[in-house]
């Protein structure tokens, strides 16, 4: 009997442990829920990559970093204002600007952070703030050309530019150049320009730059830019081989920001957004490349590179043109006037020049107003 009665005792004992019915729907339904819940995790994990860990400060040491009311640019003057920065935050909207700059102040108990007006759009604004930051400091120890658009519908600056490469490139270009002195008065200093892996779309168009003849916003003229921060940085890094300043650029990766304002999905299309929002970085996650160029003690020496994931990589060829960087150099100092504006007062007229001009009003007339 006791054999018989041995199968059927186990089968009630497996009766008692195991649930049957709508509990066994139950316990599956929340079993497979918990295992989509850590894959999504571990994908968010991914997509974010790795944070700036290290815990050196920066007391003191001058920052200026654009377009940072909002986005990557907020969260990279955060961390440099907690790490201790003297913050300078150089943005377009004044108001937005303010209320971002009270937020990092509370948030950092770091009150040494500054709202200052800029417009990379304008060359106009771009010489005032440089102007007015260098009647306030005297050393420069980090800049942070962080501010940019992204497939704009074609518009120009006000300086008459394509505005992707006007704000992207020629307003950071100029920015940059009117600040080297103060750069090198604080060597060991840095100059970080965010750019794109978009890059790789993008080519120069000598004969068409501004985008007159064709245009496309992402493919074309954002690529371009993009392009465009590269060769800049490679050739500034070469510019400023013996100076102590170093400049390296990025790719933040994919990102939610105010950049991506531009590409807008139909009604229909929010299901399948929501979804693709998992695979794209926060903001906080987009600034760490931009933080780890700003701090790491390890790159203190290091320039002209192109990181991501605070790895540096590789570029393609044209990304290392040195004779398209050194045409895209001449040219963005013709179109910005840095040339005209650095090479001082026009030398004083002879008693011969002078008697010409007496004699010829309107062609002097004529010639001022080709200068201006």
């Amino acid at each position: 009997m006791t054999d018989v009665e041995n199968p059927q005792q186990i089968q009630d004992e497996i009766k008692k442990i195991c649930f049957e019915g709508a509990w066994a729907w139950i316990i599956e339904i929340v079993f497979w829920f918990v295992i989509a819940c850590l894959i999504m995790y571990l994908i968010r994990r991914l997509v974010e990559g790795p944070f700036y860990r290290k815990p050196n400060r920066i007391d003191g040491k001058v920052v200026i970093v654009t377009g940072c009311n909002t986005g990557i640019g907020k969260e990279t003057a955060m961390e440099l204002a907690r790490r201790g920065a003297r913050l300078y935050m150089a943005c377009r909207d004044a108001a937005r600007c303010e209320a971002a700059r009270l937020e990092i102040i509370e948030k950092t108990q770091n009150t040494n952070v500054f709202n200052r007006t800029l417009d990379l759009s304008s060359l106009s604004s771009v010489r005032q703030f440089a102007e007015r930051f260098k009647a306030e400091e005297q050393k420069l120890d980090i800049l942070v050309n962080n501010a940019g658009v992204m497939a704009t519908p074609r518009k120009l600056t006000a300086d008459g530019f394509e505005q992707q490469m006007g704000i992207n490139h020629l307003g950071h270009f100029l920015l940059t150049n009117l600040l080297l002195d103060r750069l090198k008065a604080a060597a060991p200093s840095r100059v970080v320009v965010v750019s794109s892996a978009a890059y790789v779309f993008g080519r120069i168009n000598k004969q068409d730059l501004m985008g007159e003849k064709s245009y496309s916003k992402f493919f074309g003229a954002y690529a371009q830019s993009k392009l465009a921060n590269i060769l800049f940085t490679r050739k500034l890094s070469e510019v400023l081989r013996d100076s102590k300043v170093t400049v390296n650029c990025l790719h933040p990766g994919i990102v939610r920001t105010e950049l991506m304002r531009y590409n807008t999905c139909p009604k229909t299309w929010n299901v399948i957004k929501t979804v693709i929002d998992l695979f794209i970085r926060s903001p906080k996650a987009g600034a760490q490349t931009s933080v780890f160029l700003s701090l790491d003690p390890k790159l203190e020496c290091v320039s002209g590179g192109f990181y991501y994931n605070m790895l540096r990589f590789p570029v393609l060829p044209k990304a290392k043109d040195a004779e398209m960087a050194e045409w895209l150099w001449q040219e963005s100092e013709k179109l910005v006037g840095l040339k005209q504006s650095m090479a001082g007062p026009p030398p004083l007229t002879t008693q011969k020049e002078t008697k010409k001009e007496e004699n010829s009003d309107m062609e002097t007339v004529k010639v001022v107003a080709r200068e201006e």
